[in-house]
């Protein structure tokens, strides 16, 4: 049947409208200036996923200068006209994007790129940053009081980042919700080893500088980016069960050894893959620096750092990290948790798989440690505010509340939770909710009040 007059205007009208509507939608805009996490509302950036940081460091530790550049490789989420990369304190001398200078502005920690041309929703591109000065770690409450980031030594420099202090040395989307895979170079004066994250790919000396190249081939969250540098003794090989091992010792620390690293390390990567699935990395190791100050140490990703020689339950601590914290990875920072929580609980697995004490009795002694009245039981485990963000609940309450959960639906169900979680979110994010469905799940039982009441309830549960 033909349209009348009117009808055929209305209709010409309504597909006017609609492409204006496309054509708007499509215009490119400007990226956001953060992700939105509650606690670090600009870390992280919009408008693109990063997919590949290429980092050329060159380190001169007399100065504590640092001059880089780092390549990104992104694909654009939105029709972009701009977009930001998070970085404090450094001087930026030169940006490019796709090969081709590109304009930027600075406000505060953000810089503001504006490249020469729009970038297409779905296509891939390069932005190059050439940037130097002297990092500044950061500090205040959040990690223990203790600074944190590129942290100068007697002989180079330590560097952990978590959570917000990747952005403190290279140009980043330094959030955990855009993971990429890295080429790190590291130009350092002769005599010095660079470690940093994956397989070392190459090492080799010129002139007065060593020339060191780490290649991170799996998904990693910028935070557990390292490139910590100094002397160091290293040993290398393969675990029992076939990983490849890389261990850097700070000679000041040999003869205060009151653990093997190395073979606490290798054993520790081959029982959790038996626990907690495949080992997820190429090469495990550790990172052992002279760097009391610190007083902390860092599951960054395949060798973690520590700041002095550790005990064996840090070190187990931090290798169970790989599996919940690096491989999976928070959304967000409130569900901190996931990782502090199961790497704590870890601890209490190896004493049980020890024979020195089971998790239950560890539950218990934590428990019956802390009266109600204790400060300890009011922090709301599940979302416990940046500042306090790894209070001593959201590691002990956490493994509370996964002991909880094994008495309540059994070991076979318990056991099958974790290799399960890992596997399914791989290289991955992930955040509470999730863990609360998968749970429910494979235990076939319903599980909010025992979530409710040990990860968002203040107060000492009664057991």
């Amino acid at each position: 049947m033909p349209l009348s007059r009117s009808a055929r205007l209305g209709a010409v009208a309504t597909a006017a409208a609609s492409f204006l509507v496309i054509a708007a939608s499509s215009a490119p805009t400007p990226g956001a200036d953060g992700v939105g996490d509650s606690y670090f509302p600009q870390l992280g950036n919009g408008g693109y996923d990063a997919r590949h940081y290429a980092l050329d460091l060159a380190y001169d530790p007399d100065t504590d200068r640092l001059d880089g550049r780092t390549t990104i490789t992104a694909r654009a989420t939105q029709n972009l006209s701009s977009f930001d990369l998070d970085l404090q304190k450094l001087d930026v001398t030169k940006v490019e994007v796709n090969g081709r200078r590109a304009q930027f502005t600075r406000e505060g920690d953000e810089i503001r790129v504006t490249p020469r041309g729009s970038l297409s929703k779905g296509r891939e591109f390069k932005v190059a940053v050439t940037y130097g000065g002297v990092p500044e770690p950061l500090g205040g409450p959040i990690v223990f009081g203790s600074q944190y980031g590129w942290m100068k030594t007697t002989d180079g420099v330590f560097v952990a980042c978590e959570p917000n202090a990747a952005s403190t040395w290279f140009p980043s989307s330094d959030h955990p919700s855009d993971k990429a895979a890295f080429d790190i170079r590291i130009k350092a004066p002769k005599g010095l080893t660079a470690v940093s994250n994956g397989r070392l790919v190459s090492t080799y000396d010129k002139g007065g500088s060593t020339y060191t190249h780490w290649r991170e081939k799996k998904q990693m969250a910028t935070y557990l980016a390292t490139a910590t540098i100094g002397k160091f003794d290293v040993r290398t090989g393969v675990t029992p069960g076939g990983t490849p091992i890389y261990v850097a010792i700070d000679p000041v620390l040999a003869n205060s050894n009151n653990v093997d690293v190395y073979a606490v390390t290798a054993e520790a990567t081959d029982y959790w893959s038996k626990v907690f699935g495949p080992y997820p990395f190429e090469e495990t190791g550790a990172i052992v620096d002279d760097m009391p100050a610190a007083g902390f140490s860092l599951e960054t990703q395949t060798k973690p750092v520590y700041s002095a020689v550790r005990n064996e339950t840090t070190i187990v601590h931090e290798l169970a990290h790989q599996w919940f914290g690096d491989s999976v990875s928070t959304e967000r920072w409130k569900d901190i948790w996931l990782n502090e929580g199961f790497a704590t609980y870890s601890q209490w697995l190896w004493a049980e798989y020890k024979g020195t004490r089971s998790a239950h009795d560890s539950f218990l002694a934590g428990y019956n440690a802390r009266p109600a009245e204790n400060p300890f039981w009011q922090t709301v485990v599940g979302d416990p505010q940046r500042d306090t963000m790894f209070a001593s609940a959201v590691y002990q309450r956490g493994a509370m509340t996964l002991q909880v959960l094994r008495e309540r639906i059994g070991d076979a169900a318990f056991f099958k939770l974790l290799p399960t979680w890992t596997k399914l979110h791989r290289y991955g994010n992930a955040n509470t909710d999730d863990f609360v469905r998968l749970a429910e799940k494979i235990s076939g039982q319903q599980l909010d009040d025992l979530f409710q009441t040990w990860l968002f309830a203040t107060g000492k549960p009664t057991l």
